[in-house]
């Protein structure tokens, strides 16, 4: 019965996670073409801040609540309402936090002064991503995927259609303004998608009043999955974040302009890595899926069945990845100037695709790692990861080589992080 909602889960969430992979890249693909190099680079600029204060905002509770919901050991209604009001008060401290650091982090940190906008706007939109991930993680444990592939669907869409109307109009004030809109387009998307996982309850879905009172070891159930896997995201989401700083100083001080920091940060994270990272909504479909599975049968002392799902997750992504790899390394000219009619990064991309391989296996580990209660385990390997990142940033960017101090910082961190979850994942089902 479980083998058949994986079965089940997997697919729907394919076909969902290759609907919505099609529509992220048309939103890419208006973003690339309306915003050219500059607007671009502007906008990956501040997207490592947005991914960081992201993963702050959620704090792990999709996928502890999921967990938790899964094992089905209690009152999953509870859950909810237990986490809701401290998840809200934390997303007000956040935001009345990015209002006033915004001009601080944009001239100081970022040195560039037309990010302020839209870090500004980041903290509008944290709530609205808050909840709409404490409902996917509910409808997860359910093993009911079908409203979170809707509900992305929808997101995508409403998001795409606002960003294909209000880029042309706010690029008439400024690239600036522009940037900041992309990132205010997520408010509409969201409540979009929270409207859509709300239809979805079930009709005998019912609250009563003992639900609506937060429970103590409810908060800690939750709290105790969910600071570790928080824990993981935000080392990941600290490096990136520094990412651009480290590289924006350092290549400052050994000579390069500040257009040229710009222009190829926007063609790497704007062009090349969106591309790369394309096969990654086939892995992270299967590492969505594994979750609730894995945490049913390992909880459970059934090593052996978790083991064989570990293994047709990572032959699976290779199967995908391999001949996806292969096109990116003979041709990576004919995807780029299809996608965004220019083939800026041609050789950014066949440096990185080999490596991208290890990547697409990254996501299922790091899922069962989650699921079987060892997300201190994956917060170390993010951790080691981005030491071995930032380092590397630094020490290569020194050398006046351009970019590439950023290609191989990103190669070493796939490689590290993936080698090192795959040998946790293995100690752990031995």
């Amino acid at each position: 019965m479980r083998k058949s909602k994986f079965i089940k889960s997997t697919i729907i969430l394919l076909i969902g996670g290759f609907v919505t992979k099609i529509l992220g890249m048309f939103i890419k693909v208006v973003m690339a073409r309306n915003l050219g190099t500059e607007g671009m680079g502007l906008y990956m600029m501040i997207l490592p801040t947005f991914t960081l204060f992201m993963a702050l905002a959620q704090a792990g509770l999709p996928t502890s609540i999921s967990k938790l919901v899964a094992e089905d050991k209690g009152n999953n209604k509870n859950l909810i309402f237990s986490i809701l009001p401290i998840t809200v008060l934390f997303n007000v401290v956040i935001l009345v936090l990015l209002l006033f650091t915004a001009p601080f982090l944009a001239n100081f940190l970022l040195h560039e002064s037309k990010c302020t906008y839209s870090i500004m706007s980041i903290g509008l939109v944290l709530p609205f991503i808050s909840i709409s991930s404490i409902l996917r993680g509910y409808f997860f444990g359910k093993e009911q995927m079908v409203p979170h592939v809707v509900s992305n669907v929808v997101e995508d869409f409403v998001r795409l259609i606002l960003i294909i109307i209000g880029i042309p109009i706010f690029l008439l004030k400024g690239v600036e303004y522009a940037a900041a809109f992309i990132v205010l387009s997520n408010i509409g998307s969201e409540l979009a998608s929270i409207l859509v996982l709300f239809f979805f309850l079930p009709k005998h879905f019912k609250l009563e009043k003992k639900d609506f009172i937060p429970q103590k070891q409810s908060i800690k159930n939750i709290l105790t999955i969910s600071i570790p896997t928080t824990g993981s995201r935000l080392i990941g989401s600290i490096g990136y974040f520094f990412e651009p700083i480290i590289l924006t100083f350092v290549l400052l001080k050994v000579g390069y302009s500040n257009s040229f920091i710009l222009n190829e940060y926007g063609i790497i994270n704007g062009y090349v890595m969106p591309l790369l990272l394309l096969p990654s909504f086939f892995t992270m479909a299967i590492s969505q899926a594994l979750i609730p599975t894995i945490s049913y049968h390992y909880s459970r002392g059934n090593k052996k069945y978790t083991k064989k799902k570990v293994n047709q997750a990572i032959f699976f992504s290779l199967l995908i990845g391999v001949p996806i790899t292969i096109l990116f390394l003979l041709i990576p000219e004919v995807p780029l100037q299809l996608l965004y009619k220019q083939s800026h990064g041609v050789l950014y991309t066949k440096a990185l695709a080999p490596i991208c391989l290890l990547y697409y296996i990254q996501a299922p580990l790091t899922g069962v790692l989650q699921a079987m209660g060892k997300a201190k385990e994956a917060m170390q390997s993010t951790l080691g990861g981005m030491i071995i990142r930032v380092l590397l940033l630094f020490i290569c960017s020194s050398f006046k080589i351009g970019m590439w101090g950023l290609v191989i910082a990103t190669g070493m961190n796939i490689i590290y992080v993936t080698l090192h979850q795959a040998k946790k994942v293995k100690e752990a089902l031995t």
